[in-house]
């Protein structure tokens, strides 16, 4: 069974996307994959390891962004050879497409570009599953265009994440009403948890977070329907290099998809 599939036709739990913003070293990114990994098996949750092999949208110019594409796309494939777990990583222009599809096996279009045609357009011929982040400034009506696009690139293999919708300047609300909205689309609709709880547009450059809303907004998810849940986690949040004010401690990543599990199954018993 292919990867879609199996992640299309389980109606019994929920997929995860999870690990690190972005690959900071050589290390962290297997500590993080290995105790995920575990974590999954043990509660038969399907996995696909995230992460970003580069951070294109930073406010800053001396914001962290990478460690060099091709260093960080090799840990990714070796993290996929010695777990033989899937892989979702971003990618930022239509020319990144080739060479980040040659390691992983989803493509996942950043929020603020879902609606630029030529990355879609590249991502969907690539053959590639491709998950495409909602825009903090659509609407979740507005993403069957979106997906639409895919679909005439002879496609279909599309999810779509919600990560919140601006409610001002410097947060975001997440409306769980976007989740079977998006589902008429006949893909899966993930959550994403962790980024719908930014605070983005700081005045010292740097996105604010409220993490401790993750759990509240997990749930929600799993309750309103939800197919997937998206989760950046670190081992050290207070000193990683992209998104720690907002990220899961790997610590606690256990304790909470545990809930999820039990909450999923006395949904489906409804």
């Amino acid at each position: 069974m292919n990867l879609y599939k199996s992640l299309t036709s389980n109606k019994e739990t929920f997929f995860l996307l999870a690990g690190p913003c972005v690959i900071e070293n050589e290390e962290i990114p297997f500590v993080i994959a290995e105790k995920l990994i575990n974590i999954t098996n043990e509660l038969h949750i399907p996995f696909i390891f995230k992460a970003s092999y580069r951070k294109a949208n930073r406010s800053r110019l001396d914001s962290f962004s990478g460690i060099g594409d091709d260093r960080a796309l090799k840990i990714l494939a070796d993290i996929k050879a010695k777990y033989n777990v899937p892989i979702v990583t971003d990618v930022h222009s239509s020319e990144e497409v080739e060479k980040a599809a040659e390691v992983v096996d989803i493509l996942q279009i950043p929020a603020f570009l879902c609606r630029q045609t030529d990355i879609i357009v590249s991502a969907a011929k690539s053959g590639r599953i491709i998950n495409i982040k909602k825009g903090q400034f659509l609407s979740a009506e507005s993403m069957r265009y979106v997906c639409q696009k895919a679909f005439d690139c002879g496609n279909k293999n599309v999810i779509l994440t919600d990560r919140g919708t601006f409610f001002g300047y410097q947060d975001l609300v997440v409306d769980f009403r976007s989740i079977p909205i998006m589902q008429q689309n006949n893909v899966p609709v993930v959550m994403d948890i962790t980024h719908s709880l930014q605070q983005p547009n700081q005045t010292n450059g740097v996105s604010g977070g409220n993490p401790q809303m993750i759990e509240t907004i997990a749930k929600a998810a799993i309750a309103a329907g939800a197919d997937g849940i998206f989760m950046e986690t670190h081992p050290d949040c207070k000193n990683a290099k992209s998104d720690g004010a907002n990220m899961l401690p790997l610590e606690q990543a256990e304790k909470l998809l545990t809930k999820l599990v039990k909450l999923k199954k006395t949904v489906n018993s409804l």
